[in-house]
């Protein structure tokens, strides 16, 4: 059952990392035309780096020595910050907002006062959820955790 699990949450992650990929390749298309073309261009190489992440993420999921309970929050928490901060981006470079969070990506782009505010929660959520999920891998990796290919 747990080996099924990770197992099925690995291909997930996968799945998610080509996803972006592809919604990577089509979003610099439309790069030019958004409001923050800059902000635009940040968010295209960090959809590309996060497809990278989450493929390698991917294949190495079923090797983990989590529990149940810990490889499904794991999980969660990692699709959650990978998609959280480029939906943050996207939003940025869509709405020519995003200044009061990612000053260097956003350049001048400042929007009004409640699109600054839902950029910032956006992006300040992923933080904590990134650094939970890296801590549960990290331990999923710990020694003599590798569990034979017959399990």
């Amino acid at each position: 059952m747990l080996r099924f699990m990770l197992l099925r949450q690995g291909h997930r992650l996968l799945q998610i990392g080509v996803a972006l990929f592809l919604l990577t390749s089509f979003q610099g298309f439309v790069i030019p035309s958004l409001a923050a073309p800059r902000l635009g261009l940040s968010a295209h190489s960090l959809m590309a780096l996060l497809g990278v992440l989450l493929i390698a993420m991917g294949l190495l999921w079923p090797k983990l020595r989590l529990g149940v309970a810990t490889s499904r929050l794991a999980f969660w928490t990692l699709v959650y910050s990978s998609l959280a901060i480029v939906a943050a981006y996207l939003l940025g470079a869509i709405w020519g907002a995003g200044n009061s969070t990612m000053p260097l990506a956003a350049g001048t782009a400042h929007g009004s006062a409640s699109q600054e505010t839902i950029i910032k929660i956006v992006a300040y959520s992923s933080a904590p959820t990134g650094i939970v999920s890296f801590v549960l891998i990290l331990w999923g990796l710990r020694i003599g955790g590798a569990r034979s290919r017959d399990s």
